[in-house]
């Protein structure tokens, strides 16, 4: 019989080899510690103690607050890292799956704006980087392209009250997600975000439907509900949270795992060099072999999560696009939704929702004060000027009147 194992619930948690510190903040200190009393040694007869050590400490001080320091739960070294790599990175890419083309020379020599909108000298070399995604493509089916990295599907998950529950159902609800743990082959993601909560659609529609209701009290807590929602989002930033479940699957079979459902070091090690050794050999069939394999897995998950009371709905390839676009941009101002076209998608029709018909043609050139235009005086008017140029103050005090 297997006996039961409690898990620690940061699991991430570094371990701590000397006292409180980890491997990499025992390096850090014991390095630059090192290297500051082998560079005393070596000057000790050349440089006065003083100034070794007015030189010595802000180095030390420097080395301490990236080993202990943290914000948000990861440590200093890593955010520096990751600056500097932001830094030295390219600050303009574009998609460009083929490769960037060099720009020509006379655009070269002729271009005098920099990146941040300064004056740059002429001859200076002016050519972005390519965009690397993690995910190439999103299939008709949902499923992720990830390119040699495999594919990945996301799935949506409602949520359960797990406080309000007895401590009975609370064991059951725990045995039930224990179970779905202990069936995972591969790694899982359970992704939590919070994205901006816009209520504009919800307050219009509370305001077109108010005048249709029946009795005027119902129309009058229909319209003060609508003005306590736009009250709501004037005070404070709405936030709405959504449980996300990804699972990824590689295209190449990876070697066989350990007891605990893991991968041991040596053998992630020789699964990578085994996979970037074959990238070149992925064909069709592995790859629908790995989306067949990546269904299944998505149907165990709703067949296992179903008793804790909790619903998983595997996402299309527009929700998808949706999501990967929220999640590459989450402060623009135009939320992304599961109508939005793919890169290579050609637009041929008209949005069925959402499209500002007043925001092109002839009512967008008009003042608010002055009289709608008719659609012939608006034609007539520009096809008057393109025919006869010295005319087109006539057109214009047309168009006006």
């Amino acid at each position: 019989m297997s006996v039961p194992v409690r898990i620690p619930a940061d699991v991430d948690r570094e371990d701590r080899v000397l006292g409180s510190l980890t491997a990499r903040q025992l390096l850090i200190l014991a390095v630059t510690g090192i290297v500051l009393y082998g560079t005393f040694t070596m000057t000790r007869g050349l440089v006065p103690l003083a100034l070794f050590l007015v030189v010595a400490v802000p180095i030390g001080v420097i080395a301490t607050f990236l080993a202990l320091g943290q914000r948000d739960g990861i440590s200093m070294d890593r955010l520096a890292l990751a600056a500097l790599r932001q830094r030295m990175s390219p600050q303009h890419r574009v998609t460009a799956p083929e490769g960037i083309r060099s720009a020509p020379e006379w655009l070269v020599d002729r271009a005098t704006i920099g990146s941040q909108g300064s004056a740059k000298q002429p001859g200076a070399a002016v050519s972005p980087a390519a965009l690397r995604l993690p995910a190439e493509a999103v299939t008709d089916t949902g499923v992720i392209d990830l390119g040699k990295d495999g594919v990945a599907a996301v799935a949506v998950c409602s949520t359960i009250n797990f406080g309000l529950r007895t401590p009975a159902e609370q064991e059951s609800l725990v045995a039930s997600f224990g179970r779905y743990l202990h069936s995972l082959t591969a790694p899982v993601q359970v992704l939590i975000r919070a994205e901006r909560l816009d209520l504009s659609a919800q307050i219009a529609e509370l305001h077109d439907q108010a005048g249709g209701l029946p009795h005027p009290a119902l129309e009058q807590a229909a319209r003060e509900h609508a003005a306590y929602l736009d009250q709501l989002g004037r005070a404070t930033e709405l936030l709405r949270r959504q449980v996300l479940l990804v699972l990824r699957e590689p295209v190449l079979a990876t070697g066989p795992t350990d007891g605990l459902g893991g991968a041991s070091p040596l053998a992630g090690l020789a699964a990578r060099r085994r996979t970037a050794k074959h990238a070149d050999k992925v064909d069709d069939t592995s790859r629908r072999a790995a989306e067949a394999r990546l269904a299944r897995r998505l149907g165990e998950a709703v067949e296992l999560l179903s008793p804790t009371g909790i619903t998983v709905t595997p996402l299309d390839a527009g929700q998808a696009t949706a999501v990967l676009a929220a999640a590459c941009n989450p402060d623009s101002l135009i939320p992304a939704n599961a109508g939005l076209a793919a890169s290579d998608e050609v637009i041929t029709t008209v949005p069925d929702e959402g499209w500002d018909e007043t925001a092109f043609g002839p009512s967008a050139l008009i003042a608010q004060d002055q009289p709608p235009v008719a659609e012939n005086d608006w034609s007539d008017g520009f096809d008057d000027a393109a025919e006869e140029p010295d005319d087109y103050d006539t057109a214009a005090r047309r168009f006006r009147r």
